[in-house]
Order: structure tokens, then C-alpha cells, then sequence
């Protein structure tokens, strides 16, 4: 992960506010990248979708991992975190709104938690009536899943 800002460390306080306050609990793996990188943007910005999107046909752009806290802005429970994009974008409550894209909130990678178990990592589409897209079964396959946008080069 590289940095726009760097944020403090996560700490169990924060990590157990947040999780209580979102009414989930976030997985392992990404608290457990939260506590080295506490959000920032992908060193890898893209990753392979299964189906078209607005923003491509065989992938979406990842632009920036939401740090576990609530003082930056776009932190889990900051000023534009994942209850913002439910309350005032619309987007479908199914569960933490974790990435945002390349467009400026109307795309967002989220952690899907309708099913039991581990959380689907979704893309969710606001150009297309919020169209849910799973991306990977849970985060830290999603995470292994990112790849260079310019392996998606258009000519």
C-alpha cells in the first residue's frame, strides 16, 4: 500500500469502537493490514470483475483502502465513511463500504455480509442501480486479486 496520509496505528480501543459502531466485525485480514498500513491507496489499483461494469469490461479500478478509525475523512466511520455512502449516495446497506474507485463515489467496494461466514468483497455500481458484483469470497483473496491497471491497457 502506498499513502496519501499517513494514519496512526490502529489500536484494539479504536478497532473495538469501530466494529461496534458499524455492527460488524471487520475480518482478520483486514485488521490485520490496517495495523501496517491504517489505509491508503493500493500500490495494485485494479482488479479482474467476472461480468461488465461501468467503468470496464472485465475489471474495476480500486482507488483507496478506508483506514479503521473515524478522524480521517474517509475513514470506516469518518465524514465520508460507510454509513455516508448509505445515507446520503443511497447505496444498499448490506454491509461496510471499505474502497473507493476512480469515479468519485459512483462505484464502491464493499464487504458484503448477507450470507453467514466470512464477507464477500463486492463491487457495487451506483451508475447501474447499485449492481452487485462479486469480486473474491473475502478480503484477503481480494487483496491477493489487485493488479497494475496497466495490465488493462485499451488501445
Amino acid at each position: 500500500m502506498t499513502h496519501s496520509a499517513l494514519r496512526p496505528p490502529l489500536t484494539d480501543e479504536v478497532l473495538r469502537t469501530v466494529e461496534a459502531q458499524l455492527g460488524y466485525q471487520l475480518p482478520t485480514a483486514y485488521v490485520d493490514l490496517a495495523r501496517r498500513h491504517n489505509g491508503g491507496s493500493f500500490a495494485r489499483d485494479a482488479h479482474p470483475a467476472p461480468s461488465r461494469t461501468s467503468w470496464a469490461d472485465d475489471h474495476v479500478g480500486v482507488y483507496t483502502l478506508a483506514s479503521v478509525g473515524r478522524t480521517a475523512g474517509f475513514s470506516l466511520c469518518g465524514e465520508i465513511g460507510s454509513a455516508f455512502w448509505v445515507a446520503e449516495w443511497g447505496y444498499p446497506d448490506i454491509g461496510i463500504y471499505i474502497a473507493d474507485c476512480p469515479s468519485a463515489g459512483h462505484d464502491m467496494i464493499a464487504l458484503d455480509y448477507r450470507s453467514p461466514g466470512e464477507p464477500a468483497v463486492v463491487h457495487v455500481d451506483q451508475e447501474w442501480n447499485y449492481q452487485i458484483t462479486v469480486l473474491a469470497p473475502d478480503f484477503e483473496t481480494f487483496v491477493m486479486g489487485l493488479v497494475d491497471e496497466s495490465e488493462y491497457d485499451e488501445d
